[in-house]
């Protein structure tokens, strides 16, 4: 949604009292500023306002190393070790207050940090070089979605 901002300005005439040659300059002075801003173009501005960014589904670690699993072609048994023992060093990395760079992903800069009682909340910046292909799991989701469609339908 797009917002306008148009501004205007007020023009008041005021009566003078004084002499015929000081109401001729404040006319010819009047008439200038008509002129001017009848020269000027609108200054409109536009303000694109923030979109709402809607979220997917959460993943979760087991959805994760079934991911990894699937990409990478090794055994469950072995990737569940090595997805733990890595989101293990990128949370210990974000909670030092690192700046990741960690490509496809993107680069990961820690903002701001809250304390809480049970933890604290850390306020992070994502950003990615360019929109990453939709993942295997991802587009077998939306296959599977897309077969089931019909079916409830009828």
């Amino acid at each position: 949604m797009a917002t306008t901002r148009k501004t205007t300005t007020k023009t008041s005439t005021s009566k003078s009292t004084t002499s015929a040659g000081s109401a001729v300059s404040k006319a010819k002075a009047a008439a200038a500023k008509t002129a001017s801003s009848a020269a000027t173009p609108d200054t409109s501005v536009v303000v694109n306002a923030p979109q709402p960014v809607v979220s997917g589904p959460v993943m979760r670690k087991r959805e994760l190393i079934d991911a990894v699993v699937a990409k990478s072609g090794i055994k469950k048994k072995d990737a569940k070790p090595v997805v733990e023992a890595m989101l293990h060093v990128l949370g210990a990395a974000l909670q030092d207050g690192r700046e990741l760079n960690l490509q496809p992903l993107g680069k990961v800069k820690v903002n701001r940090e809250k304390k809480m009682a049970e933890g604290k909340v850390l306020i992070t910046k994502i950003r990615q070089a360019r929109d990453l292909p939709a993942s295997p799991v991802a587009a077998e989701q939306e296959a599977v979605d897309e077969i089931d469609a019909p079916a409830a339908a009828e």
